[in-house]
């Protein structure tokens, strides 16, 4: 009998589990006719992230390594424990090598490594291979750079990373066609912003060779699911994320750098004083996710957009964007694409924006326009829903019910 209950009991943990977690955003007790779907665009915070922000202000906030007094000397040492604290989310093999520069998100931190370490690596001649279809900030520094490189007479060609119309995933069958002996660097993503598809940097890196430097957009995998730079299957030289979307505040982020293949990373101009309390809202945020356990909450996420994606695609009146052979929630096709909590989708007859409009008037809050992708203007509008840790199925149940009766 013991053996029979087991499935039950599990099921029943994995539910306390969620609750348990759910109950720790302040916000979402206070608003409880309210659904939160828009985790991509910035994620709500936890008690313990609000808490220590309110510690750290009330107790030791002043400047870091810019004074010997002990507030001053608090601050600097938290500082520097956030930095080892990302190294060791990331699950960094050497971390004795690598850096973590702190920036105000993924799009300062693209652009960091695109002024300050790639224009100064390229040489006259060079390519490098940029996604085109992903989200703008992985896109208009890598072109700021070319601008940057042509001013100075250094003519660097800029290829569009190959991608499969019907997915968005990039394209490893065409790569051969793109990677060339002048491939200097690629950036790319490592979870679509819309498609919410795994993009398999594994693939790039098979293409380019073990030489060539590969830069991560990490903004909807870091605090989503985990980022573990020490995997074979994620040997990349920089990742670059957003706090504000890993539970910490907004106007903080970082780059990490693994220092190996081409110089160091060294942000340039005099650098002013650090975000601290979003750097310390950082350092809680990382200790809750490690505590909640982020490949519980991939699960987690990935099993609510499965439940979304398999019952909205019964729905005649919607098309839902990306792989459609990741729709069933219980694909076991190798093609699948698994949508780490994002799912987007349009309806065939109501606009993107109007129908924003309507689910809010029902409660929920969903991101409705083109979603800052590359290429895409007011006509490409979506509606785009994105899910984390305190989500539940029952919030899943009650949006298919209302997209169901606009049918």
């Amino acid at each position: 009998m013991a053996e029979e209950r087991r499935p039950e009991r599990a099921h029943e943990e994995e539910g306390d589990w969620r609750r348990e977690l759910r109950a720790q955003f302040p916000i979402l007790a206070a608003h409880p006719d309210l659904t939160y779907l828009d985790s991509a665009a910035t994620s709500q915070k936890p008690r313990a992230v609000i808490e220590a922000v309110e510690r750290y202000l009330t107790t030791s906030n002043a400047n870091a390594g810019r004074g010997t007094y002990p507030w001053a000397n608090r601050t600097t040492e938290l500082v520097e424990r956030t930095r080892e604290r990302v190294k060791e989310f990331l699950g960094d093999p050497q971390p004795q090598y690598s850096d973590v520069h702190f920036t105000g998100g993924t799009t300062e931190g693209l652009r960091t490594v695109a002024r300050d370490w790639l224009v100064p690596y390229l040489k006259d001649g060079d390519e490098i291979l940029v996604p085109f279809a992903d989200h703008r900030a992985n896109l208009e520094p890598w072109l700021e750079a070319r601008h940057l490189l042509a001013e100075r007479g250094v003519g660097v060609t800029v290829r569009a990373l190959p991608r499969q119309e019907s997915s968005g995933d990039y394209d490893h069958r065409a790569l051969d066609r793109v990677v060339g002996p002048r491939t200097r660097f690629v950036a790319a993503t490592h979870v679509h912003h819309v498609y919410g598809g795994d993009m398999n940097v594994h693939r790039l890196r098979a293409a380019v060779g073990p030489d060539v430097p590969i830069c991560l957009d990490a903004a909807q995998s870091v605090g989503h699911l985990p980022v573990r730079v020490g995997d074979p299957d994620l040997d990349v030289d920089f990742v670059v994320f957003s706090g504000h979307k890993a539970l910490a505040l907004p106007g903080t982020g970082a780059v990490w750098a693994r220092n190996t293949r081409g110089p160091r990373l060294r942000p340039g101009g005099w650098q002013g004083t650090p975000n601290t309390v979003g750097i310390v809202s950082l350092l809680a945020a990382l200790d809750w996710l490690d505590a909640a356990g982020p490949e519980r909450i991939d699960r987690h996420v990935t099993r609510l957009a499965g439940r979304l994606t398999d019952r909205l695609h019964r729905l005649e009146s919607y098309e839902i964007l990306g792989c459609a052979a990741g729709l069933a929630a219980d694909s076991a096709l190798p093609e699948a694409q698994r949508r780490h909590g994002i799912v987007t989708f349009r309806h065939r007859d109501i606009p993107s924006d109007d129908l924003g409009f309507i689910l809010y008037s029902h409660g929920f809050m969903v991101r409705a326009d083109s979603l800052c992708q590359a290429g895409a203007d007011e006509k490409n509008g979506s509606v785009r829903v994105s899910l984390h840790v305190y989500n539940t199925e029952e919030e899943i149940d009650r949006l298919l019910a209302v997209l169901a009766s606009l049918e």
